[in-house]
């Protein structure tokens, strides 16, 4: 078993930062990609940052150039650095980290942003 505890959100204004941190713990296992979500009342989950066990990053048009993904993996630890936040960036964040043992994925219980106008 695998535990997933996200850290960093907070209230921030339009063009403000915020720096999200992701560890996992637990059994032992060996993590594949580590990846950050959100989710805003009314709307579908959607991927903001991935980053693989080699380092790739990926990123939607829409954080592009305004976010980072970032990995420790001494510390099985993914940071997500956001820059120049926009309202429409509220949302609750999750992160996700992809093993290479069943169940494979694990969620954590996610860290709320709030960007205010």
């Amino acid at each position: 078993q695998v535990q997933v505890v996200e850290s960093g959100g907070g209230l921030v204004q339009a063009g403000g930062s915020l720096r999200l941190s992701c560890a996992a713990s637990g059994s032992p296992f060996s993590i594949n990609a580590m990846g950050w979500y959100r989710q805003a009342p009314g709307k579908e989950r959607e991927m903001v940052a991935s980053i693989s066990s080699s380092g790739s990053t990926n990123y939607p048009d829409s954080v592009k150039g305004r976010f980072t993904i970032s990995r420790d993996n001494d510390k099985n630890t993914a940071y997500l650095q956001m820059s120049n936040l926009k309202p429409e960036d509220t949302a609750a964040y999750y992160c996700s980290v992809v093993v290479t043992t069943w169940p494979y994925e694990y969620w954590g219980q996610g860290t709320q942003v709030t960007v205010s106008s």
